[in-house]
């Protein structure tokens, strides 16, 4: 079991341990200056309205309160334990949440839904080349 398992939801993670958790389970995340951050591409201010709606309502359900940058063609999220004053589990399993929701494509799983059609005129986030 690694060190990280028996972790609670609020001990503080070091940086070593924190890069290593994020290219094990988060590879579009980076450690920024004691947060965990990701740069979420928009086709727009429509997407990034998309997105940080996304973001807000995963964060209030889990009460825990992202930092985000909103432009016209991104959002960055911003994760950190502010009662901790650092990064800890809560961060990786909110961070896990949002990117499952925000980068989920219907269209690339089994099932009914055929998701966004691949037309610029509908299109709103840009997706990682990998998902």
């Amino acid at each position: 079991m690694a060190d990280w398992q028996r972790s609670g939801p609020e001990d503080v993670y070091d940086a070593q341990q924190i890069e290593q958790r994020l290219q094990e389970e988060l590879p579009a995340w980076h450690l920024d200056n004691g947060w965990i951050r990701r740069k979420y591409k928009t086709s727009g201010w429509q997407g990034a309205l998309m997105v940080a709606n996304t973001v807000g309502h995963l964060a209030e359900a889990a009460f825990h309160h992202p930092e985000l940058t909103v432009s016209y063609g991104f959002v960055t999220v911003r994760l950190m334990t502010h009662s901790a004053k650092g990064v800890t589990n809560k961060d990786f399993e909110l961070a896990r949440m949002i990117e499952q929701v925000v980068m989920w494509q219907p269209g690339k799983a089994p099932g009914a839904r055929a998701g966004t059609p691949d037309d610029p005129r509908f299109k709103y986030i840009e997706y990682d080349a990998e998902t």
